[in-house]
């Protein structure tokens, strides 16, 4: 049964967006609707979402402002990263029963089009099939680029990674170790502080959390005198603004995400010290996972072979229940999950 789909599934259950969010994403930004599953055409597929990547730049596309990929139209299902089984193809490259990752959206059933991101995995190479949505997939990637690729980092140098028990900065805490580099971690709570000591072998952790820009910074001074090499930020804001007061001459900041002021209803803040960089040589360079695109099998081999060694930890949270997907989103932005943030749609 090629082209058409499983009669036992033909209502798919969309997570919609209706209006724009201001600020914290709230319910009534969104509708749970049903729709029947669309018929296919030649090239297309349908594709049976297991599991959805809930990831913090979700929010910047549920905002109509230009980016790197269009907003999610209102009225369309929530985009994310989702793993899968293909229902039905009328796509010669892809067979019915077939492991699929791919650039799709919160609902049951994906339509999906030649020419997406869409891709074949084997389900049977790793651990769990979520690993492709953590750290075999973007997650990973971005953790492993941004680092080496962006940050440059060499054996002896002082690393910080401000977000650092998220699901990137855990990994790029992680690569950095691996390279041979003292690690320090920003993160908020005592408890992310001992998850990011105990679990992922940072050197040093920071709490952020009541902590004014000058408290900050002369935490961190105090965890690098001598001042960091390499900056992974995912923050941005009071974080940024206290580890640009802290650089080595020469120091490489990748700027990976602004985290802090993705739900702000006052206009996006900025760094105010960004005369630092001036003093100090320094570089700040922003990058997105597609820049690395052509070589995301060169990075999945190494962060594989790691996993398979053991030298990397990647720990999931996983919800389940499309009807969840809102509060499983904002658990991003309240530091309520253990791990990188997935909702599980179906079994």
């Amino acid at each position: 049964m090629n082209d058409h789909a499983d009669a036992a599934l033909q209502i798919n259950r969309r997570f919609t967006l209706q209006r724009r969010p201001n600020g914290l994403p709230v319910a009534e930004d969104f509708a749970l609707l049903t729709a029947p599953l669309p018929s296919l055409q030649p090239g297309q597929l349908l594709v049976r979402n297991v599991c959805a990547s809930l990831d913090p730049a979700i929010r910047g596309w549920l905002d109509d402002l230009p980016s790197y990929l269009p907003p999610v139209a209102l009225g369309d299902a929530v985009r994310a990263t989702t793993v899968g089984r293909v229902l039905a193809s009328r796509n010669p490259e892809f067979a019915v029963g077939q492991w699929v990752l791919g650039l799709n959206a919160i609902e049951d059933v994906s339509l999906v089009s030649p020419g997406g991101f869409t891709m074949a995995i084997d389900a049977d190479a790793v651990p769990s099939v979520t690993n492709y949505l953590s750290v075999l997939g973007a997650v990973g990637l971005t953790a492993y680029f941004g680092l080496l690729e962006v940050g440059k980092p060499s054996a002896g140098d002082t690393v910080l990674v401000s977000g650092a028990a998220g699901a990137v900065g855990s990994l790029v805490g992680q690569i950095a170790k691996i390279k041979g580099c003292r690690t320090i971690g920003i993160a908020g709570g005592a408890d992310k502080c001992r998850r990011l000591l105990r679990d992922y072998g940072y050197d040093v952790a920071v709490d952020y959390r009541g902590k004014s820009v000058d408290e900050l910074a002369a935490a961190i001074a105090a965890a690098a005198p001598d001042g960091v090499d390499v900056v992974f930020e995912n923050v941005g804001g009071v974080v940024l603004d206290a580890t640009l007061r802290n650089l080595k001459r020469g120091a490489r900041i990748a700027l990976c995400g602004l985290i802090s002021e993705y739900n702000s209803t006052s206009g996006r803040i900025g760094a105010r010290n960004i005369w630092e960089l001036i003093v100090k040589s320094a570089t700040i360079s922003g990058f997105l996972i597609s820049d690395f695109l052509p070589r995301f099998g060169e990075g999945a081999l190494e962060m594989a072979s790691w996993l398979a060694q053991g030298k990397l930890r990647a720990d999931e949270h996983i919800d389940d229940g499309i009807e969840n997907a809102l509060p499983a989103f904002l658990r991003l932005f309240e530091g309520s999950n253990q791990g990188k943030m997935m909702l599980r749609i179906a079994q």
